[in-house]
């Protein structure tokens, strides 16, 4: 039985079931990892701040998808008695078991909130949101943490939850759940998308949130289509991932480094970040993989220049695309690439983001770029860092470089993805997201 494409479709039918909280002193809690996706979308249509409140379940040792309890911030501890003794769980055993559990709480507690206050809890209502209630041991915890930084009104809702769950849930005022089947397997069940969120993500929302303007809380969700695209480039194809929002105005194209493809794992990450900028997206493979096995396509940079620049005319030649802006994002050697193609006027590119790029590849065309460039670079990556300090000074466009504190070449680092991600986000959002433009007569140069 699916009930929801995914935890962001989830959060949206979540909040209009929610609408009634609009206007009151609210805040919005995820559960992290999953709940705070949904949580985003509730917040973002209440005009709520939003926050997390970390919890951790505590598995049955053989079974650990089955819970004995949970534990929260603030040293909140649950347990259930029930299933404890059911399973035989000795006292020192269980103990263990949560101070394990209260390290990695502890972990993921700094990871969540470095540089981030708490937001206030203090006489509001905390509205507690994950992406679905299968014992409810994680939501009672998160009620009791809420209930000791100072809530006056505990709620929780969910997308999808247990009839057992919900009669158990008496730590929260109020609990609502937009389905409970009957019988109950498992919260992923009701989704047709239920991969995981990573810690990157988590970062990312409560960023976004926090920089949304209270009075001006952002743009309605909106439909879009996803279409995998095959490009006519000369001499071959090439495949394409489009996302496109209705009524787009502006599209970035990504031009991924070596070894890599349209589903890299890091490409894919910024391109969603984008998708809540209100951002299309062209993931593209500009090499075939027969291709890739020869290193020295993998340099070309005049080839995948030309073949990009190919499926920028492609973009501006379709009906849904031929009024949007047109940017572009490069990784390694994809943003040599990317500033390349770029410098040809006929293109009509508008930004451009290098993240980890090797611009020394192209230094010969990067006095003819124009369009604003942003260069990010991992501060500990100090080849790239020169190499990419000289081509600033090559750049006759807006240009800025940005420095990821600690990330190397791959930007694994905690945090340092997300710090990608918002920099790409806010660059784009600056100078792409303006009236539509006609680029029909490009097509025909």
């Amino acid at each position: 039985m699916t009930v929801f494409t995914d935890r962001a479709d989830a959060g949206r039918r979540l909040a209009h079931r929610m609408k009634t909280h609009r206007g009151e002193d609210v805040v919005v809690l995820g559960l992290p990892r999953g709940g705070v996706v949904v949580a985003y979308e509730v917040a973002l249509a209440l005009g709520a701040p939003l926050d997390v409140i970390v919890v951790r379940k505590l598995g049955v040792p053989y079974q650990p998808e089955v819970a004995m309890g949970a534990i929260g911030e603030e040293g909140v501890v649950v347990v259930d008695e029930d299933t404890v003794a059911h399973a035989g769980i000795a006292e020192g055993e269980l103990a263990a078991i949560e101070r394990r559990e209260r390290a990695l709480l502890d972990t993921r507690v700094a990871h969540y909130r470095a540089g981030r206050e708490r937001v206030d809890l203090a006489g509001r209502l905390a509205l507690i949101v994950d992406d679905g209630m299968a014992t409810g041991a994680t939501a009672r915890a998160a009620c009791q943490v809420a209930r000791r930084l100072g809530a006056a009104r505990v709620v929780v809702a969910v997308p999808v939850a247990s009839c057992g769950a919900i009669r158990a849930m008496t730590d929260a005022d109020e609990v609502y759940s937009l389905a409970a089947p009957h019988p109950f397997t498992a919260v992923g069940s009701v989704y047709d998308d239920f991969s995981p969120t990573t810690d990157e993500e988590v970062v990312v929302l409560l960023d976004l949130a926090r920089r949304r303007d209270p009075d001006h809380p952002g743009p309605a969700a909106r439909r879009s289509t996803d279409t995998e695209v095959t490009i006519p480039v000369p001499g071959h194809t090439v495949l394409g991932e489009l996302h496109l929002p209705s009524h787009a105005s502006a599209v970035v194209l990504f031009a991924h480094g070596s070894g890599s493809s349209r589903h890299s794992p890091r490409n894919r990450f910024v391109a969603s970040v984008l998708h809540r900028a209100g951002l299309g997206t062209l993931l593209l493979d500009l090499l075939s993989p027969e291709e890739e096995l020869d290193r020295s396509h993998v340099f070309d940079v005049v080839l995948l220049a030309n073949r990009l620049a190919a499926a920028t005319r492609w973009l501006h030649a379709r009906p849904d695309t031929r009024t949007c802006q047109v940017g572009y994002f490069g990784a390694s050697t994809g943003a040599a690439a990317a500033l390349w193609a770029a410098s040809d006027p006929t293109l009509a590119v508008a930004a451009v983001v290098s993240r980890g790029g090797r611009p020394d590849l192209a230094a010969s065309r990067l006095g003819r770029v124009s369009a604003p460039t942003l260069l990010i670079v991992g501060g500990a990556d100090t080849v790239v860092v020169e190499l990419n300090r000289e081509a600033q000074g090559l750049l006759r466009c807006p240009n800025e470089l940005a420095l990821v504190p600690g990330a190397m070449h791959l930007f694994e680092e905690p945090g340092a993805l997300a710090q990608v991600a918002l920099l790409a986000s806010d660059w784009f959002t600056q100078h792409l997201v303006s009236s539509p433009v006609d680029n029909s007569a490009l097509v025909a140069r």
